[in-house]
């Protein structure tokens, strides 16, 4: 085999087997997750706090920021779970999620007597998940911010 028929070979290897794409079921599966975790993060988390919910504001009260902090928190989550939506976006906003677990968490154990403390820690390792995989997507978006500026 010559070095230029190693080349064209190399160059047209899958990209599961370079390393720098998810190879096609793992990229579905992790798509169908961000879209599951996108509905979870928007309706059932962001929601409750941009309505008012009164559960959503108990919370936030027992917390001490009050209802202002609630909106924040709702309206953050509620452009995350689209941003996860977003390819470009999507590894970005996993980051941000876990970032926001490490908070949820803490207020958990802190506040919340650690009830549910570990449904953020599960959340938080999920969002790594994403972000690991959607790392091209996110290193896509440094390289076109840094191209603008």
């Amino acid at each position: 085999m010559s070095a230029t028929n190693t080349a064209a070979t190399a160059s047209t290897a899958p990209a599961a087997v370079t390393g720098t794409h998810l190879s096609r079921r793992a990229d579905i599966a992790t798509r169908a997750l961000q879209i599951v975790l996108a509905l979870f993060m928007g309706v059932a988390s962001a929601a409750p706090k941009l309505v008012g919910h009164s559960s959503a504001a108990e919370s936030f009260d027992k917390i001490g920021y009050g209802d202002w902090f609630m909106y924040l928190m709702g309206g953050l989550e509620l452009a995350g779970a689209v941003a996860l939506l977003i390819p470009i976006l999507s590894g970005v906003s996993a980051i941000a999620f876990m970032g926001l677990m490490i908070g949820a968490f803490t207020y958990q154990v802190t506040v919340f007597d650690g009830q549910y403390a570990i449904t953020p820690v599960i959340l938080f390792f999920v969002f790594a998940g994403i972000a690991w995989a959607r790392r091209n997507h996110t290193a896509d978006l440094v390289a076109l911010v840094r191209k603008r500026v």
